[in-house]
């Protein structure tokens, strides 16, 4: 489940497909302008993504007759999904620096473990890349931190509406209280 936007493969794809994309993408380039004083060489990628951010800007929102509700609607429920994915994505930054801290260790020895650079690696713990799941994986056990708070575990609203068809579905006694899905998981939040 892609729930973080990767750098690399916007900028090889050059452009934005969805509006979820694009939400994420805008708090992407928030977090590049931050990094770009300790990591001038994110500065050309920022351009590139900006440039791309641009152009979705003014294929969807730069006329007003097609902009609808729905469409008004989606960008929302976007925006609030990418909010919560950044929140998380900071939280899980903060786990894990404080872990490195209490162990003696640095971005740079997490680099080391998991075998990548250190720019890398701060492009991992600053959500410009993703973690893939075998570091995560390493971390989980390395630090002890248990996985929900490595591992984002959202269902995607795509998700959410064919659960829901499916459980509807299943004409079994008790089915739906044994599930271990909470209402709240099966809905949107707003």
């Amino acid at each position: 489940m892609k729930t973080q936007i990767d750098l690399k493969q916007v900028l090889k794809k050059g452009f934005i497909s969805d509006e979820m994309e694009f939400e994420r993408a805008l708090i992407l380039e928030r977090k590049l302008r931050l990094l770009i004083e300790s990591q001038p060489e994110l500065s050309e990628s920022r351009k590139q993504l900006r440039s791309i951010i641009k152009d979705y800007e003014k294929q969807n929102w730069s006329n007003d007759e097609t902009i609808t509700s729905e469409k008004i609607k989606e960008s929302d429920d976007a925006e609030y999904i990418a909010e919560l994915e950044r929140a998380f994505l900071m939280n899980r930054k903060e786990i894990i620096k404080k872990k490195l801290s209490e162990n003696g260790l640095n971005q740079q020895d997490l680099g080391t473990i998991l075998g990548h650079s250190k720019s890398y690696t701060s492009e991992l713990m600053n959500g410009i890349c993703p973690f893939n799941n075998k570091d995560l994986i390493i971390i989980h056990r390395l630090f002890n931190i248990k996985l929900e708070y490595l591992i984002l575990t959202i269902i995607p609203q795509v998700e959410r509406s064919r659960i829901k068809d499916s459980i509807s579905k299943i004409k079994k006694p008790n089915f739906q209280s044994k599930l271990k899905f909470k209402k709240k998981d099966l809905e949107f939040l707003f």
